[in-house]
């Protein structure tokens, strides 16, 4: 009977479901666009969350100097001043550079034994193409494949030989994946290109795999698995290497992750909230459609009282009727926001099964039920007035 009534007035009922419709897209479309940039600024933090970089601090020690001498002149430190400049304490003598020694290497690795340990050299050296030759940053690195994004070619596995050139450097000098470059005094083969696309891609010009005449290391960069693990790690380096002084400057921006979804949850109740509004709106037409329907079947009603109809079974109708408009507009409504939430992760990301995460289904349930309780409740005043109309009053009108 309450799909008949809703069919005997076609264009108000499909008016009123389309308003539930335009609300329930709007609610699952905003939530499912905000949960797009979510996920795409999460992409691009997540290499630089899940580090964690480690360089000689401001009271770093590399090692004790001891000369012969006649035991009046204490051990001399290498140490950095408050402005960065590496200094000697105690025994005097010109600066020293401070690396991280292999020492400190085995330490480090000691305590992240369960994540993946880079030790980086870094210099600037001379690149020399057939027709070119440039000073460039290079970095040596033995596992480049945790720290650089590859845009051509691929990384060898052991990585012992051959370089990697950025991307820019490589189309400045003209130079192709597989050709030779001088870097030093070694010729070497490209393997690949390296892009800095994204925040927390290293960017250097080159990268070799063999060693330069550089003693120590000039940083470390800890992989752990995510961001949690990098930010246990990185207090676990500190506590070890830094209880009495800071000898090594620990940096982690693994709570970066967490910092970001945190706003963009902010952002999505923001958008739903403007989104319910228009549900809101919807609501207010399906009570108004009920309403007028209720009215204009008042004697219709009067007569199914007069028959033994009850007051609940009245009521159960109207409900009814409100429940079919809020389920058919919102079903029509979680499809087209699916649609358009799989196209825009078409465009974004270029995979639109994307939609089909809990993040994104999870928008498309709320705003289905949204919009079939606001139905419902819509229903509740006509609902209530039919059931509670005298049908000698009804009748007569």
């Amino acid at each position: 009977m309450a799909w008949g009534n809703l069919w005997r007035n076609r264009v108000r009922t499909v008016l009123a479901a389309l308003g539930i419709l335009i609300g329930v897209v709007a609610i699952a479309g905003l939530g499912i666009a905000g949960t797009a940039l979510q996920y795409g600024a999460t992409q691009q933090f997540q290499g630089l969350a899940d580090r964690v970089e480690i360089t000689p601090g401001p009271e770093f020690v590399e090692r004790d100097t001891r000369r012969p001498t006649d035991g009046r002149r204490p051990p001399e430190r290498v140490m950095e001043d408050r402005a960065g400049r590496p200094v000697r304490v105690g025994g005097g003598g010109p600066p020293v550079d401070r690396r991280l020694g292999p020492a400190q290497i085995e330490r480090i690795a000691l305590v992240a034994s369960n994540a993946t340990v880079v030790p980086i050299k870094g210099d600037r050296m001379a690149l020399s193409t057939r027709t070119e030759r440039r000073d460039v940053s290079v970095e040596v690195v033995d596992r480049p494949d945790v720290l650089y994004n590859v845009s051509q070619g691929s990384i060898p596995e052991p990585f012992h030989s051959g370089a990697l050139l950025h991307e820019r450097l490589a189309a400045d000098l003209g130079v192709e994946v597989g050709d030779l470059v001088t870097v030093g005094d070694r010729s070497v083969r490209v393997h690949a290109l390296t892009t800095s696309d994204g925040f927390g891609t290293r960017h250097s010009e080159v990268v070799l795999s063999g060693p330069i005449d550089r003693r120590g290391y000039d940083e470390v960069v800890i992989v752990a698995e995510d961001g949690d693990a990098a930010q246990a790690l990185a207090g676990q380096v500190n506590a070890t290497f830094n209880a009495d002084r800071e000898m090594l400057r620990i940096q982690s921006q693994s709570d970066l992750g967490q910092r970001t979804g945190n706003f963009f949850n902010v952002i999505n109740v923001i958008l739903m909230g403007i989104g319910s509004i228009s549900l809101f709106v919807a609501s207010v037409s399906i009570l108004n459609v009920l309403l007028m329907s209720t009215i204009e079947r008042r004697g219709e009603i009067g007569i199914l009282r007069a028959v033994g109809v009850t007051r609940f079974e009245v009521l159960r109708m109207i409900l009814t009727e409100a429940t079919l408009l809020g389920v058919l507009g919102g079903a029509a409504g979680v499809v087209i926001a699916t649609a358009l939430g799989a196209i825009l992760y078409q465009v974004l990301f270029e995979d639109p099964t994307l939609v089909f995460q809990w993040r994104n289904v999870r928008f498309l349930v709320a705003a289905f039920a949204f919009g079939t309780v606001a139905s419902v409740i819509s229903g509740l005043y006509p609902a209530w007035r039919a059931a509670t109309a005298d049908p000698v009053e009804a009748i007569r009108s």
